[in-house]
């Protein structure tokens, strides 16, 4: 007998396989733990106390375990729930996973202290720790899990994980090349998962995301022309995929599980969310705004996206990036038009004062909003002193982004953040990081995902992936 998480079939190499004999240990010693535990069982088994029976709970992975995904198990500044994912009642926190030891051991003690204080006991042992994400994905006891991990690892671990018969709840990018996200959406659909992306500027910050998306749309500044983003888009773009600079891989830390499907490259340093000359524009905090802008847009979800770049002042268009030209492509903007006229420019507003957070401006014929995670203006300001009617278009609403996709993992409905609309958003971001890193104008068919006659623009779509890390 062997248990198997099926892999896309091009995958295969990569496939998770336990034996039967790892499994019955595994059983066994479960089995141990339970049969030495005391005859009286203690009130949250039973689910008292506020603490839901173990049938109604909802089991959990961690896998990334740095800043965002220690935040998001144990508290963090965007988690909204003090204790993180441990901390609910509702959610039962089964494994971690990180390629860094002291990561992985680090949250491992941490969680498990928090269940034993919960719990009213000494010590807690419900939680592994593996470096393997594998193994991980391999237990069928876990519903659900929550990734935070570099960037490129995004959208190939989610599309493990759902083929693996998991609920995803994935950071921002969730996809890094157009291919990625297309398959993406194919995996969650051919699957029936659940799957949110953590852009939670849908559900948090006192709605005020909400309220700008649901004013625009309503009209409340005319009719919508334009959009200053705050942040330049970007994309996979690899320039310089080797290094001369080698050092030591640092003890506990598999460096080759980090890099995953990207081309190998000795260790040079600390390595981050990537490595340098992989990509250019913003990949980390533009698709937090873009996915706003896109909600609010609205535009048509089958029609052609063009995105054009304009040199900074002084420079010309010149080659593609890296060729000879002087300053780099980010010094200059990116325009995106959506099929309802619609224009995005990847620069603030000239004076607004919103946007040291990021956010968009919204321009209109009768009015502008600037909206960002502090603040929500307005000019004329009589706009945001006029509610919202009941005749009036309402998007979906939701106050916490977790909790969200928890309700969703348990009714199967499709989250406010769900992967159709994460992927329209990094399409949006990619076609115009390409347009930056060619320095020329592209159109991209987002329904196929490729661009429009374009074979240069094409050949930026995907890059060519490490055994047995294939899509």
């Amino acid at each position: 007998m062997r248990i198997q998480a099926h892999l896309p079939d091009t995958m295969n190499t990569a496939a998770i396989q336990i034996g039967r004999r790892a499994f019955l240990r595994r059983g066994a010693a479960a089995l141990g733990i339970a049969l030495a535990a005391p005859a009286v069982l203690p009130s949250s088994v039973l689910g008292r106390e506020g603490i839901k029976a173990p049938s109604d709970r909802i089991t959990m992975g961690f896998i990334g375990l740095g800043g965002q995904g220690a935040g998001h198990l144990l508290g963090g500044a965007w988690t909204y729930v003090p204790g993180g994912y441990v901390a609910r009642n509702d959610v039962q926190v089964l494994a971690v996973c990180d390629v860094r030891k002291e990561r992985r051991d680090s949250a491992h003690q941490r969680a498990s202290q928090m269940y034993a204080r919960k719990l009213g006991r000494s010590q807690y042992a419900g939680i592994e720790a593996c470096s393997d994400f594998r193994e991980l994905l391999a237990r069928p006891d876990i519903d659900a899990v929550l990734l935070a991990l570099p960037y490129h690892w995004a959208a190939p671990m989610s599309i493990l994980a759902m083929r693996a018969g998991k609920d995803v709840y994935c950071e921002k990018p969730v996809a890094i090349t157009l291919r990625e996200g297309r398959v993406l959406v194919e995996t969650a659909r051919r699957f029936g998962r659940v799957f949110q992306a953590g852009t939670q500027q849908r559900s948090e910050y006192d709605g005020k995301f909400r309220i700008a998306c649901e004013l625009v749309r309503n009209g409340r500044i005319g009719q919508l022309r334009e959009v200053y983003a705050y942040r330049q888009p970007g994309a996979l773009f690899p320039s310089a995929w080797t290094s001369n600079e080698s050092r030591p891989v640092p003890a506990g830390f598999d460096w080759d599980m980090w890099l995953g499907p990207l081309p190998w490259r000795p260790f040079g340093g600390e390595a981050g969310h990537a490595l340098p000359g992989l990509l250019i524009g913003d990949l980390n905090w533009s698709p937090h705004h873009y996915d706003f802008i896109q909600w609010t847009v609205n535009p048509d979800i089958a029609a052609p996206i063009e995105a054009d770049y304009e040199p900074a002042a002084g420079a010309s268009s010149g080659a593609a990036h890296p060729g000879g030209v002087a300053g780099r492509p980010e010094d200059g903007q990116t325009h995106i038009r959506f099929s309802n006229g619609v224009v995005v420019h990847s620069i603030g507003f000239p004076g607004e004062p919103v946007g040291g957070e990021g956010g968009a401006c919204f321009v209109g014929t009768q009015g502008r909003i600037a909206v960002d995670r502090a603040r929500i203006v307005a000019d004329p300001d009589r706009i945001l002193r006029e509610p919202i009617r009941s005749t009036d278009a309402r998007v979906e609403r939701s106050d916490s982004h977790s909790g969200n996709f928890l309700d969703c993992v348990r009714t199967r409905r499709q989250p406010i953040a769900h992967v159709e609309a994460a992927v329209r958003t990094m399409n949006t971001i990619l076609a115009g990081g390409i347009a930056m890193a060619l320095r020329r104008t592209v159109r991209l068919d987002p329904v196929k995902g490729e661009f429009i006659g374009d074979e240069q623009a094409n050949r930026l779509r995907s890059y060519s992936t490490r055994p047995p890390w294939r899509l």
